[in-house]
């Protein structure tokens, strides 16, 4: 390693978890993040400064007024801009040995899989159903690592899948609800640093992924409320009767039309 690497990522280096050998499991690392919003900023953030090799970023909306109160990667400035050129452009200048993608796409089940299939992990970062639903069952299919997470008002989750091998969103919550029937960030709000925090956990699960150590969120929900500064953990088992990962199931092929029309987290 250079020298001006070693001295970018020697609070990293001196962890023996985070040695040589595991950095360099992170620079050849590649992590497609779905979605450039709240929990999409702070996860990029971190993954960049630690060092991935390869970031790409989807997202088709431009930055608005209302996302600077959580999406830490834009400013003021960036208003009416594409989040995947400000954010590449911010990526690039924290950490310029970074490659980073930028796909100023929706994610939708025609694109789905070419977009996925160059990159070793997944991160969700959106904010409604379909997109969610839509990534699990690309990521189980293709048989890619999938960090999930998501947030609302001062509460979230996460988990970590290994498609095919491990329990998914689905084995969760088989059908998604009906349009409408949860309220989303829009109609009750988020907590800003609720966001931040489960875009950090996202980053710290695909660090771990990557670089190979430390017990990722395999087969387990990880649930926090900020108001009250609380934890839980919950043993999730893979269902047998899981429509896409399980003994038989009916979903075979991408059967989602576009999602929505936003895709961002939180």
């Amino acid at each position: 390693m250079r020298d001006d690497g070693a001295r970018r990522y020697e609070r990293h280096l001196l962890m023996p978890e985070l040695d040589g050998v595991a950095h360099e499991r992170l620079r050849a690392g590649r992590v497609l993040v779905v979605g450039a919003g709240g929990l999409g900023s702070a996860a990029l953030y971190y993954l960049a400064a630690a060092g991935v090799g390869r970031l790409g970023i989807v997202d088709n909306d431009v930055v608005e007024l209302g996302n600077l109160q959580r999406q830490i990667l834009y400013t003021t400035a960036d208003l009416g801009r594409p989040k995947t050129e400000s954010a590449a452009e911010k990526l690039r200048a924290l950490n310029p040995e970074v490659e980073v993608v930028p796909y100023r796409v929706r994610f939708d089940r025609d694109n789905a899989f070419d977009l996925i299939g160059g990159y070793d992990v997944i991160v969700t970062a959106v904010d409604n159903f379909p997109a969610r639903y839509l990534l699990n069952d690309a990521c189980v299919l293709a048989g890619k690592t999938l960090v999930d997470a998501s947030v609302l008002r001062f509460s979230g989750m996460a988990m970590t899948i290994r498609g095919g091998e491990t329990a998914c969103y689905r084995c969760l919550f088989p059908e998604q609800p009906p349009k409408g029937r949860v309220p989303g960030s829009a109609d009750i709000g988020i907590f800003g640093p609720t966001a931040g925090m489960f875009g950090v956990v996202q980053a710290t699960e695909v660090l771990k992924v990557l670089a190979g150590f430390g017990r990722p969120l395999y087969d387990r929900l990880l649930t926090a409320d900020l108001l009250g500064m609380t934890f839980e953990e919950t043993a999730i088992e893979r269902d047998p009767d899981c429509p896409v990962c399980g003994a038989h199931p009916t979903i075979t092929t991408l059967r989602e039309g576009r999602v929505e029309k936003r895709v961002v987290g939180g």
